[in-house]
């Protein structure tokens, strides 16, 4: 039995636990003192191998021979599939004319492999885990605080807005009061000496009710014309403050916009998969629709797909056909599997609906703007296509829970990033977090990184067998962040990396009108024959 210790612990004999034993069972595996090296051997002396303390697990065991008992496998035979043989092995008959190599210069050179893999591990490898393992602990302890910071700086931001807004209006109450107070002031004055006249013809005809004096009482003439309809009355409002009712999507834009975190990845290794001088096609599906346009696979490997008909169906693997959700009668014009295995669609309605254990509801719903394609995103996000009810707008929106989080309609001069009509417009995010948009209408992939920033516009690649222009239908990303695209025209697949550099195309299989695209966990490419309703499983990588 092995002696265990620790860094910290001192060796000592098995037998009479003797600190620092001069000596080493290399067959049991035990510290002996010299002592009690006799008593260990006893009578089994060929038995043991004691070695020094400080050459311990130096002698070789070597396997036992299966063909000649008692005897030990000290070569290899490389003519017999590296099989460990002993020495009366190799003169034998079975084994005449053979090379052989000597297990213990094997055992030596792969001893020195396994240094060499130890050093390297241990002082440069393992040290970098320790760094990267140090650094994300350290993030996750800091993240409280950085959120709380960010939290206190755009909430401080948004009030200093705010009541600068606040003060501003004050400000317009102030000089509206003085407006009002000396439009009052002027009608109280043109008031005033009307009054002081008809005060004083008050007094004078109470003086003159009393008098006797014939004289005055014939020359009065009535005044009462002058006074009997006084001037107009200005009645002046007080200023309202109507509050206008502005949407908290829309309210949020305006005040600022709020941007994800972004990921980037550091020493990222190169493509584990390369690209197949020509793509094979493993596996078909027959869907039953007559005209087959989307399709996406679910983290459990099922392949949901939908078509022109009011119905989305889910199938296995091998094809079979596991189940038929229904629609409100339209047919799905996007499809996604969320992160729970829920069914997320849209179906020409200003809502997305979803579906999960039989049960539908309404995930959201846009005013002025309906849905058409769909991704889930790696954070459990929805992006959403969409177009205006005039059909002359298009944009893209995320929205995660019920609310729409971020719009990407424009680049930075202002310009529409998309084709605006009711075309679709399918999508998909890559491994970086861009944001790629096949715009069939416009003939281009649109890329835009996490924030909406415009990256780049991929419009085709030149080719003389390409005649039809370029029209990119369905759109997906792979585990190398390489974009797959389908030509629905020209009946095949280009394939770009995440750059927008066109890398080749998909094109020497039969391909009848592709639409849909989507890629598994290993890279197989499914795509959509609109037309025949069939769904391909391409193998493009090795």
């Amino acid at each position: 039995m092995a002696d265990d210790y620790g860094a910290q612990d001192v060796a000592r004999c098995r037998h009479c636990a003797t600190p620092e034993p001069e000596k080493y069972c290399d067959f049991c595996h035990v510290n002996l003192c010299k002592l009690c090296v006799g008593e260990h051997i006893g009578d089994a002396y060929d038995k043991h191998k004691i070695v020094p303390f400080q050459h311990r697990k130096s002698t070789l065991i070597y396997p036992k021979c299966e063909t000649h008992e008692n005897e030990a496998c000290k070569y290899q035979c490389k003519d017999c599939d590296s099989r460990f043989v002993c020495y009366s092995c190799t003169a034998s008959a079975q084994h005449k004319g053979h090379e052989f190599i000597e297990l213990a210069q094997l055992s030596y050179t792969k001893k020195e492999n396994i240094r060499e893999d130890l050093d390297e591990l241990e002082y440069t490898v393992f040290p970098k885990y320790e760094e990267i393992t140090s650094n994300l602990e350290n993030q996750i302890v800091n993240l409280d605080g950085e959120y709380e910071r960010l939290t206190t700086d755009f909430s401080n931001q948004l009030r200093r807005q705010i009541d600068a807004v606040i003060t501003q209006m004050e400000e317009e109450l102030r000089q509206i009061k003085l407006k009002h107070l000396e439009l009052l002031r002027k009608h109280l004055n043109e008031i005033k000496p009307i009054k002081e006249s008809l005060q004083q013809t008050l007094v004078d005809l109470n003086k003159l009710g009393e008098s006797n004096k014939v004289s005055s009482i014939i020359a009065y003439t009535s005044e009462n014309a002058r006074f009997r309809e006084p001037p107009p009355t200005v009645k002046v409002t007080m200023p309202k403050f109507i509050p206008k009712q502005i949407k908290t999507t829309t309210l949020q834009r305006f005040l600022g916009e709020l941007i994800s975190f972004s990921v980037s990845m550091s020493n990222v290794p190169n493509s584990a998969t390369e690209l197949l001088d020509e793509a094979n096609i493993n596996f078909t599906i027959e869907t039953g629709y007559a005209k087959l346009r989307h399709a996406i696979r679910s983290n459990k490997g099922d392949v949901w797909a939908s078509g022109e008909t009011g119905d989305i169906k889910c199938f296995r693997i091998d094809g079979v056909l596991a189940k038929t959700i229904k629609t409100n009668g339209n047919f799905p014009a996007g499809i996604a599997v969320d992160s729970h295995e829920a069914l997320v669609y849209s179906d020409g309605t200003r809502s997305l609906s979803k579906v999960k254990n039989g049960q539908r509801e309404e995930v959201c719903t846009f005013q002025g703007w309906r849905p058409t394609q769909l991704c889930i995103t790696s954070i459990g996000d929805f992006l959403v296509s969409m177009f205006s009810d005039d059909e002359i707008q298009s944009k893209i929106v995320r929205v995660s829970g019920f609310t729409e989080k971020q719009t990407i309609q424009f680049d930075d001069d202002g310009l529409p990033l998309y084709s605006g009509n009711s075309k679709i417009k399918c999508l998909t995010e890559n491994r970086n977090l861009d944001i790629c948009v096949a715009d069939s209408a416009a003939g281009a992939v649109v890329v835009v990184n996490q924030a909406g920033k415009f990256r780049f516009r991929y419009t085709g690649h030149s080719s003389s067998s390409k005649t039809k222009p370029f029209r990119p239908f369905g759109i997906t990303t792979d585990s190398q962040g390489r974009i797959l695209t389908a030509d629905h025209h020209n009946n095949c697949i280009h394939i770009l990396n995440e750059n927008g550099q066109f890398l080749c195309y998909i094109d020497k299989i039969v391909l009848e009108s592709p639409y849909g695209v989507c890629v598994d966990n290993d890279d197989n490419l499914y795509v959509c024959e609109y037309a025949k309703g069939n769904l391909k499983k391409i193998k493009y990588t090795q």
